[in-house]
């Protein structure tokens, strides 16, 4: 009895769906657009947010300079003022000679033109610190910029806060670009409905009067509309990997390599982008099944 009724209600979905060609595929169209520009968004802000995420890494770094004329107990005093600022994880002193030494590291094949600085170093001592959450830099600079001793605090947290503007901007503005999306294909989706329970005004008044309960009737147009909201869940991941190999093919390029490094590959997002397709395309569907048949159920 149960295996009968599935296939009665898969049965009539098909048979609607092909019956009602035009609005079928405008619907399948609809939320495959929707979906699809939920794709770029999302493959939008993840990558941003790895980027942030990798920034954060490498930025949450503050280097303190100090006063050139600071005797050893007064740089330890200060680096224990520093160590006591509940933000910093961590506090590590470099002298001006280690500082020069670095950058000889750092410009390697140059660093010749750096040998006249090692009998006047010109470098301050300073300290290396790290600040537990990237947000605290603010706080802490203006902390330590109170510290007698301390000429100059060096940090980035204002690129870690415009990268983090632009994703918020992301965010909000593709929120509202989707919901009015989803809106309107949850609205064509209805109306696809609307017409499958009108042509079958009188079957359906035939199955009430011999005892079919609302659910029943309800059931294979609640089918209907999941299946066109898979269809263009399904379609729109297409595309939106086809798209995504492509562009990622493109950035790991010779030319466009550094940008590529912080671009999440396609086997790292993708799986996540079905995840989300298929249950919001699904739920389009059903909802906008249950939205169009509600007013029409009483035929």
């Amino acid at each position: 009895m149960i295996f009968r009724s599935a296939f009665y209600v898969l049965k009539q979905a098909l048979v609607n769906l092909w019956r009602n060609r035009t609005m079928t595929v405008a619907s399948i169209v609809s939320v495959t657009a929707t979906l699809s520009i939920l794709g770029i968004i999302f493959l939008l802000i993840v990558n941003i947010s790895n980027f942030a995420e990798y920034a954060s890494d490498q930025f949450d770094v503050m280097q303190v300079f100090l006063d050139d004329d600071q005797t050893t107990e007064e740089m330890k005093l200060i680096g224990d003022q520093i160590e006591a600022i509940r933000e910093v994880s961590t506090v590590t002193f470099e002298s001006k000679e280690q500082a020069l030494r670095n950058m000889q590291d750092e410009w390697e094949e140059y660093a010749s033109v750096l040998d006249g600085l090692s009998e006047r170093n010109p470098l301050p001592n300073s300290f290396i610190v790290h600040v537990d959450v990237i947000r605290n830099s603010d706080f802490v600079a203006l902390q330590l910029e109170k510290i007698k001793g301390i000429e100059e605090v060096k940090y980035y947290g204002d690129v870690i806060a415009k990268i983090n503007n632009i994703k918020t901007f992301i965010s909000t503005v593709g929120l509202s670009i989707i919901i009015i999306l989803l809106f309107v294909s949850t609205f064509v989706i209805s109306n696809t409905i609307k017409l499958a329970v009108t042509s079958r005004k009188h079957e359906i008044q035939i199955m009430k009067y011999v005892g079919a309960t609302h659910w029943f009737v309800r059931w294979p147009f609640i089918l209907e509309g999941t299946l066109l909201g898979l269809f263009g869940a399904l379609i729109a991941a297409s595309l939106i990997q086809v798209g995504y190999d492509y562009t990622y093919s493109l950035l790991t390029s010779d030319f466009y390599v550094i940008i590529a490094a912080y671009i999440i590959p396609p086997s790292g997002v993708m799986a996540d982008v079905l995840e989300i397709f298929l249950p919001v395309g699904a739920g389009i569907g059903a909802l906008g099944s249950l939205w169009g048949v509600k007013k029409y159920l009483n035929v």
